[in-house]
């Protein structure tokens, strides 16, 4: 889980989102933007790496509501590299986000996904989502 200032792994992440997500022509974030992100108490950031470089993330929201006690936790962007893919780092990265909302007290996790994206679909309830 990145930290204030962990501004380096989390511009390489956003590098990971756009080639993942075939994102082009886009102005990189500013290191006074990402800052301010990782400032806030309800933006998360959990990275993978392969020892040298970030290969996949993911990034979420804690979200407050007025239907339960504790807030929920909204999966914003997950995403690894291509050439990384199918190997369980995505499976990894859901596993640290379910234990650190365990310690945080979030009970319930969401991501939104369109139908037509059975790719994703298919990922996520292999996580035990459903």
């Amino acid at each position: 889980k990145l930290k204030i200032f962990d501004l380096e792994q989390f511009r390489d992440l956003v590098l990971v989102f756009e080639e993942a997500f075939e994102i082009h022509d886009v102005t990189p974030p500013s290191y006074d933007l990402l800052n301010k992100m990782l400032q806030r108490d309800n933006f998360h950031v959990f990275v993978a790496s392969d020892g040298k470089e970030i290969i996949g993330g993911l990034t979420g929201y804690a979200l407050d509501h007025y239907f339960g006690n504790s807030p929920l936790m909204y999966i914003y962007d997950l995403a690894v590299k291509p050439a990384y893919q199918r190997q369980g780092i995505g499976k990894q990265l859901i596993t640290h986000l379910q234990e650190f909302c365990k310690t945080e007290k979030i009970y319930e996790i969401f991501v939104q996904a369109d139908l037509e994206d059975s790719h994703a679909l298919d990922f996520y309830r292999s996580t035990g989502a459903t």
